[in-house]
């Protein structure tokens, strides 16, 4: 606290006192600097008193006194003006705020008149400077408060303005008080005088009569702009006094939502596996397309990798920085999948969430969206999504108004479409739409040669994930994987090498650390090549037996037989004797 902050206060009670007890009055903070002074001082404010002087002595001892006889007093041994002092007494009172003392008002007499008046009313005197030292310390306490609020006003002022949420202040009739920067922003060609000039009628209905939160709450407004708000009101002695709001733009709500779920590790091509002819034709047309705005369309197994294609041509892309989205057609539930894709409006279905919800598609917004499994996807479905796709704009479920949204689309599927658009389970122009680029991924048993790098790669991962030390599988293991057909594809594999990690003991892994099913199916294939396998003698034995049986006897018989097999009848004789002397 320092008493420069009420100087002017100060002076004023300088000159009040004076008027009352006719003596020359002074005051000086707690850095001996003068504030305020009547008299000779009255020229001198500002200016610092020494240290030998009585007001140190004040400060430092913190009491009040009077100097009857200057320079006999205590406070004046040190002081250098003490054999040619010409003052003929003094008062001393201490200035305390919160217990510690910020200056001392003094009172001194320079002649015998003023002297005799002080020394004969000390008491009187003492006890006024006291109230007077209160005053200026309850003065100095509220210019302290006044400041923390200006200070505190000021701060919530470049917090809120800082903000970016818009920040909308309102009386209780619902009249815009003040609004911070980004909500300018958000409104800015609005009428702002009142909350009706910004959001429907819906929602102010619901702000200015709620007298609880609203947390998270779906807006529209009055442009048909949409967005989430949050309000609450001010209470004052339980009466409503008024109502802050935040808002924030729905696509920036989508934004937040989408960094804090993507992926940390972004896909890129260099982390889809393959040396192979078919896998490098694979990964060499979804990279020349990734640029483009053309929807492509990724066909292969469950398994092969359709989803990691989708998410390395997104990160290649020129929206590599908007949202990838992601929903598997097949999941969801025919009921469902509409609210899922398109979203929906509040009160679209029983159990609608409050507010509605935005679809994939407006989260997608500026990004891809990636829809596995298009060919299961209901016919009713199929329609609105191509509409989607040639207008640009979605509709949500118990929607009035469409929503414009900007998605690159990326699909998928197991199933052969063509056949489906043949069978009338596919319509044919969204088949048309979808397959503008199609790329076919490898199933895992077409590119064989792979298996080494993907096992190695796996088991990588596996280590890291069971804290193992598994490096390698041994060339039995290894024959049996690549004589293996792979029905589940990368995703099979995957399984069945995190099973054989957890069963290994050492680092290498073997057969019998495979799943059953495949020791089994490994065991009868190889069984059956066994079993099949003949040598060449007894398969043409068998064949020209088969075919006399089926011609018949006779030589008319044995000329188509030996047509038949390819063979001149003489050969065909020849070896019948063959087979008689044998």
């Amino acid at each position: 606290m320092n008493l420069q902050k009420i100087a002017s206060n100060v002076q004023m009670i300088c000159e009040a006192i004076a008027s009352v007890v006719n003596i020359d009055v002074t005051i000086v903070d707690q850095n001996l600097v003068r504030i305020g002074g009547t008299g000779r001082y009255k020229d001198s404010i500002g200016v610092h008193v020494g240290l030998q002087s009585a007001f140190h002595y004040a400060i430092t001892e913190g009491v009040a006194f009077v100097i009857e006889n200057p320079g006999t007093h205590q406070a004046c041994l040190s002081c250098t003006c003490r054999e040619k002092c010409s003052e003929h007494a003094e008062m001393c009172c201490p200035i305390l705020a919160d217990g510690k003392v910020v200056g001392v008002i003094g009172l001194i007499a320079f002649t015998e008149v003023q002297r005799s008046a002080l020394i004969s009313n000390q008491t009187n005197l003492m006890s006024f400077l006291n109230r007077m030292a209160e005053m200026i310390s309850a003065k100095l306490k509220e210019q302290e408060r006044t400041e923390a609020v200006e200070m505190l006003a000021k701060e919530l002022e470049v917090v809120v303005d800082s903000m970016n949420t818009g920040f909308v202040a309102l009386d209780a009739d619902g009249k815009v008080s003040r609004m911070n920067a980004k909500a300018k922003t958000i409104f800015k060609g609005y009428k702002t005088e009142d909350l009706s000039d910004l959001l429907s009628e819906k929602e102010c209905v619901r702000i200015l009569t709620e007298k609880t939160t609203l947390k998270n709450e779906y807006y529209v407004d009055v442009r048909g702009h949409r967005g989430i708000f949050d309000s609450a009101p001010i209470l004052i002695g339980g009466r409503v006094k008024g109502h802050v709001i935040t808002v924030k733009p729905i696509q920036e709500v989508i934004n937040v939502l989408n960094e804090m779920t993507q992926d940390v590790v972004r896909t890129q091509f260099s982390d889809i596996l393959g040396t192979t002819d078919v896998m490098w034709q694979a990964k060499e047309t979804a990279q020349k397309v990734a640029e483009s705005k053309s929807t492509v369309l990724l066909l292969g197994e469950s398994g092969t990798g359709k989803e990691l294609f989708s998410r390395a041509i997104h990160n290649a892309s020129t929206r590599a920085h908007a949202p990838f989205i992601a929903i598997n057609c097949a999941a969801i539930p025919d009921a469902l999948l509409e609210s899922e894709l398109f979203g929906y409006e509040e009160g679209a279905f029983t159990g609608a969430k409050r507010g509605g919800k935005p679809g994939r598609f407006q989260l997608a917004h500026k990004g891809t969206l990636f829809l596995d499994e298009i060919g299961d996807m209901p016919l009713h479905l199929q329609t609105k999504l191509l509409r989607v796709l040639q207008e640009s704009k979605v509709m949500p479920v118990g929607g009035e108004s469409m929503i414009e949204v900007d998605v690159r689309l990326i699909a998928a599927t197991h199933r052969n479409l063509e056949e489906m658009v043949l069978e009338g389970a596919f319509r044919q122009d969204l088949y048309y739409r979808l397959n503008v680029i199609p790329i076919q991924i490898p199933a895992l048993r077409e590119r064989v040669a792979d298996l080494p790098l993907l096992t190695e790669h796996i088991l990588n991962k596996c280590n890291d994930k069971l804290y193992k030390s598994v490096n390698s599988v041994s060339s039995d293991c290894m024959e049996e994987l690549m004589a293996y057909t792979w029905p589940g594809n990368v995703r099979e594999l995957e399984n069945t090498l995190e099973y054989a990690v957890n069963m290994a003991e050492g680092p290498v892994i073997e057969s019998f650390h495979l799943p059953k099913r495949m020791v089994q199916n490994f065991e009868k294939t190889h069984a059956h090549v066994k079993r099949e396998i003949e040598p060449l003698e007894t398969l043409e034995k068998r064949a020209i037996l088969e075919a006399l049986n089926y011609f018949g006897n006779g030589k008319a018989a044995a000329i188509r037989a030996a047509e038949a097999l390819g063979i001149s009848k003489a050969k065909l004789y020849r070896k019948l004797k063959e087979y008689k002397e044998n």
